[in-house]
């Protein structure tokens, strides 16, 4: 029986009055890649705040492998294997490149997989050791994505929430972001990717969870629903 790596369940979530998930429920199973798709205000980044602790729940739970961590702070649920790219990329821009790594190491769990340290990261993305002395400030958008992915990274998660990966970089570093997204995927890493892009997240994804105004609108194997379907078309506007 599949494993699931992370369960979002019934999850109601609010920013101030405004109910901005209503019973939202979805599960990425372990090794598999989760595509959360939706219109801009849909609630995807919403649901990956409420994932990381970072907004809390006001009804429902969020489990990580069967834990139950819908209470624990954002440090807590790191601890727990959970590591975030977010959107925007956030990284520390006064820090070097190899000082956004170190700060954010953490020790990997017993799960029996590889840790990553500055060296594997740097092995993954070349361009980062080149410039690892460099001010974070002074990279390209492509160059900050990397570090944001490395960053992640660097916490040894067993689940990673990617939002908006390919947000505002040039059409060659989005198929080289999406590259690396398919190796962490090869090597069993459990991942949510949040897109707007339909193309990209079919191209890669096991599952699709498509949001409309705070509600799941479909749920279900990736096999099972393509670009053109009318669901597609109705819920992101893709024609």
């Amino acid at each position: 029986m599949a494993t699931s790596a992370l369960c979002l369940n019934n999850i109601d979530a609010f920013y101030g009055d405004s109910h901005i998930l209503q019973k939202v429920s979805f599960a990425l199973q372990e090794g598999h890649l989760l595509g959360l798709l939706g219109r801009n205000g849909a609630g995807k980044s919403t649901c990956m705040n409420v994932t990381v602790g970072l907004l809390p729940a006001r009804a429902g739970e969020v489990l990580v492998f069967g834990q139950d961590v819908t209470a624990y702070p954002p440090e807590r649920i790191a601890s727990c294997g959970v590591a975030l790219v977010p959107q925007g990329r956030r990284i520390f821009k006064s820090l070097t490149v190899r000082e956004n790594l170190v700060v954010a190491a953490r020790k990997p769990g017993n799960d029996g997989k590889s840790a990553w340290s500055v060296e594997t990261v740097f092995e993954m993305f070349p361009r980062l050791r080149e410039r690892r002395s460099q001010l974070a400030a002074h990279l390209s958008g492509g160059e900050q994505q990397m570090l944001a992915i490395g960053r992640a990274l660097m916490n040894n998660p067993r689940v990673l929430l990617m939002d908006e990966p390919s947000e505002g970089l040039a059409p060659q570093i989005v198929l080289e972001v999406m590259s690396t997204i398919r190796k962490l995927k090869a090597s069993g890493l459990s991942i949510v990717l949040v897109e707007q892009s339909p193309t990209l997240v079919f191209e890669i994804a096991d599952d699709i969870v498509i949001l409309n105004s705070g509600e799941v609108a479909f749920s279900g194997a990736a096999r099972d629903i393509r670009p053109d379907d009318p669901r597609v078309v109705q819920y992101l506007g893709v024609f």
